[in-house]
């Protein structure tokens, strides 16, 4: 019934930076935390980082120093800069409405490439 939509992938050589959106029809933090995945190719989908309502975040410790996460209620987005970027960090990178508990509200994920 709710459904983000993540834009901003793309491909970047190493060392470089992406910032993806994770933008929602309504408020993006009324059902609770917001929270970006990611999922490399033959990997599981691991949790990046996450960001409440009042500005609370914490981060993976694979990208802890180099990704901040960050709200713009007014514009219903959640925002990931990622800098500093690794060829392990290629994934498709999805943000979930629902960080944290059982019941999802996914999008559909965007391409990160990171490659010389």
């Amino acid at each position: 019934q709710v459904q983000p939509v993540e834009s901003g992938g793309g491909l970047v050589q190493p060392g470089g930076s992406l910032r993806l959106s994770c933008a929602a029809s309504g408020s993006i933090f009324s059902l609770g935390a917001v929270g970006w995945y990611r999922q490399g190719p033959g990997k599981e989908r691991e949790v990046v980082a996450t960001i409440t309502s009042g500005g609370s975040t914490n981060y993976a410790d694979s990208v802890k120093g180099r990704f901040t996460i960050s709200g713009d209620n007014a514009k219903n987005t959640v925002y990931l800069q990622m800098n500093s970027l690794k060829p392990e960090d290629t994934a498709v990178y999805y943000c979930n409405l629902r960080a944290g508990t059982p019941w999802g509200s996914w999008g559909r994920g965007t391409q990160v490439t990171v490659s010389a």
